[in-house]
Order: C-alpha cells, then structure tokens, then sequence
C-alpha cells in the first residue's frame, strides 16, 4: 500500500531544465536590482491594489499591510463573492492570474504582482475588481 510507503514523495520521471538553469539569472537579476528596490517595488505595487480596494465595504483584506509583515503576496476577500467565481471571471475575462483559497476559516484570492507587474496591469486588477464589487451581493 503506497500510503504507508515514504517513496510516495519521491520526485520521478523527466523534469523541465529551464526551472533549474533560471535560478542563477533570477538572482543576477535580484543582485543587480537590490534586495531593497525590489522589496519597495512589491511593496508599493501590493498597496497600490490593495489600498484602491480596501475602501469598500464588502472587501476583506487577509494580508497586514505593515512594513515588514508581507511584500508583494496578499489575499483578499470580496462578501458575497466566492473566491473561485472571482478568480474565473479575472482570468476569462481579464487574463489576469490569481490564485482562489479557502482554507482554515479565511477565504479569498491571493494577489501576486512581480517586480514586472506595471502599474497599468496593477491599475486594470483594480478595475475588474471594482466591477465586481459593484454588482449586487447574490442570495445567500
């Protein structure tokens, strides 16, 4: 029975090399940037989105946005709205990837912007959201 058996966790079979030849450029690329500049970068990128939103009423914001508690990762959470219905409609609709969760009691979707992100796509996440939190809460 494989449930008792450790080997269960073993990594096998043919694995793409372009994840582990990127690591040495992604951290050229970190080195390059600095630590520091990229920390600020995901940090005004996440409070961007996530001040523009927080305003709302029905938004729940899951992530602390104090200096030094997260960088660019935070979940939020729109009442009303499950979180798989949000994510389908950001990516059908917006091409915009995040990811829904519902774990231990809190649930929303985890936002993700990368030192790339532009403000044009952090300001078209705002947007869409915003259009979802206009619509009228659904019965329960």
């Amino acid at each position: 029975m494989k449930r008792a058996d450790i080997r269960k966790f073993e990594d096998i079979g043919t694995h793409p090399a372009a994840n582990a030849l990127a690591v040495a450029e992604a951290m050229l690329f970190t080195q390059a940037i600095g630590i520091d500049n990229k920390a600020a970068r995901l940090v005004y990128l996440r409070d961007r989105w996530a001040n523009a939103l927080r305003r709302h009423p029905r938004v729940r914001l899951h992530t602390s946005l104090r200096p030094g508690r997260a960088y660019a990762v935070a979940m939020v959470e729109v009442l009303g709205v499950e979180p798989g219905a949000i994510y389908n409609e950001l990516w059908t609709r917006h091409r915009i990837i995040t990811s829904p969760t519902s774990w231990g009691g809190v649930k929303g979707i985890r936002v993700t912007p990368n030192v790339y992100t532009t403000l044009d796509e952090i300001d078209r996440f705002v947007e869409a959201m915003t259009a979802i939190l206009q619509r009228p809460v659904p019965p329960a």
